[in-house]
C-alpha cells in the first residue's frame, strides 16, 4: 500500500511541475528573447584575445520588476557581471550568482547551462570617451522546464543520500549485530529476558518469552533509552524481522509489530545522547539541560503510543481482522 502512495505522491509532483512549466512557458515568466537594459560600472579591464570587464550591473528596482511583471522590495540591484568581447565583434556576458542576486534570477540560474551562473548575449554596448562601458542591453539564454528540472535534481540528491545513509549503516549494523550474538552466546539475554518477562509478556502476549525477538526488542529498547539511535537502528530491524517470522500473514502488521513500532517511535530515553552532542557542538552553555524535558515528552509519548495501539486491539473491527487472519 505504502509503495502505491509514494508511486502517487511522485506522479502528482510531476503533473504539477509540468503544469507550472508550461504556464511558464504561456507567462513567458523568464522572458526568453526579451532584451533588457541598464547601467554598467566596470571596476577591472583584461585585454587580450578576448577583450573582457568586470564591474556590476545596476538595475533600478522598479526596472527590474516591469520587466519581470513582479513585485519586489528591491529599490536598487547591483549584480556582479562579466563582459566579454570576442574577436569578430560578438559580446557576451555572465552574471555570476550569489546572496545579493535577485531571487528570480537565482531561481534561473538553478536550470542554467552553467550552474549558478547566468550567460547571454550583448546586444548593445555603449562605451564611454576611454572606452569603457557605460550602458548594456542583453538577452539572457533561454531558461526552460525549471519544475521538472528541480524534480529530477531534487530526486537524484535523495538517491544519493538514501545510499549514504545506507552505506554509513553497514558498519554500525554489523557491530551491534555481533554485540547481541555475543550477549546471546553468553547468556546475558536469556537473563535479562526472564528479568523482564512479566513487562514483555504484558505488552506482548502473542510472542513467546523465549523466542529472540525479545531480546533483539530488549537491546532496540535499551539502545534507544542510552540515546544511542544510529545503535537502535539495526536492533530495531532484527526485532521487526523475528517478530515477522511469527506473522501468519506476511504483509500485514501483528499487534506485537504495531506496539513494538509504537514503542520505537515514542523514542523512550534516559540520556538523548545524540541531542546533547548536537547542542555541544553548536556551543550550548549547558548541553544536558534537555534531559529531564527529554525523559518527560519520550514517557509521555511512549505511553500514548502503546495506550493507542493496546485500544485498537480490542475494537471489535480489528479484533475481528485478526482473528481472521489468525484463522
Amino acid at each position: 500500500m505504502l509503495n502505491y502512495i509514494w508511486i502517487s505522491l511522485i506522479a502528482i509532483g510531476i503533473l504539477v511541475a509540468v503544469g507550472n512549466d508550461v504556464r511558464d512557458e504561456v507567462k513567458n515568466t523568464y522572458r526568453n528573447g526579451n532584451t533588457i537594459g541598464t547601467k554598467v560600472e566596470i571596476q577591472k579591464t583584461t585585454a587580450g584575445a578576448v577583450h573582457t570587464w568586470e564591474g556590476e550591473l545596476v538595475i533600478p528596482g522598479a526596472a527590474f520588476d516591469s520587466f519581470y511583471g513582479i513585485q519586489s522590495a528591491a529599490t536598487e540591484i547591483r549584480q556582479p557581471v562579466t563582459i566579454s568581447v570576442h574577436p569578430g565583434g560578438s559580446a557576451s556576458i555572465s552574471l555570476s550568482i550569489g546572496e545579493t542576486t535577485p531571487v528570480l534570477w537565482r531561481e534561473m540560474a538553478k536550470s542554467a547551462t552553467v550552474k549558478d551562473k547566468l550567460s547571454g548575449k550583448v546586444k548593445r554596448l555603449t562605451l564611454s570617451p576611454d572606452g569603457l562601458p557605460m550602458s548594456v542591453q542583453f538577452e539572457l539564454e533561454p531558461i526552460r522546464f525549471v519544475k521538472m528540472k528541480a524534480i529530477t535534481q531534487a530526486a537524484l540528491d535523495i538517491a544519493g543520500t538514501a545510499v549514504s545513509i545506507a552505506l554509513g549503516l553497514i558498519g554500525i549494523m554489523a557491530l551491534w549485530l555481533r554485540v547481541m550474538k555475543v550477549a546471546e552466546e553468553a547468556g546475558l539475554l536469556k537473563v535479562l529476558t526472564r528479568v523482564l518477562a512479566p513487562i514483555t509478556k504484558r505488552l506482548f502476549p502473542d510472542v513467546p518469552s523465549d523466542h529472540p525477538a525479545v531480546g533483539a526488542i530488549i537491546m532496540n529498547v535499551a539502545a534507544n533509552m542510552l540515546g544511542l539511535s544510529n545503535a537502535a537502528t539495526p536492533l530495531g530491524l532484527k526485532a521487526m524481522e523475528e517478530l515477522n517470522k511469527l506473522n501468519p500473514k506476511v504483509g500485514t502488521a501483528t499487534n506485537a509489530m504495531v506496539t513494538f513500532l509504537a514503542i520505537n517511535t515514542g523514542g523512550l530515553v534516559l540520556i538523548p545522547a545524540t541531542a546533547i552532542a548536537v547542542r555541544a557542538s553548536v556551543g550550548s552553555a549547558n548541553p544536558g539541560i534537555i534531559i529531564g524535558t527529554s525523559i518527560i515528552g519520550a514517557a509521555c509519548a511512549t505511553i500514548a503510543g502503546v495506550a493507542a495501539s493496546k485500544l485498537f486491539q480490542r475494537l471489535p473491527r480489528y479484533k475481528k481482522e485478526a482473528e481472521v487472519t489468525n484463522g
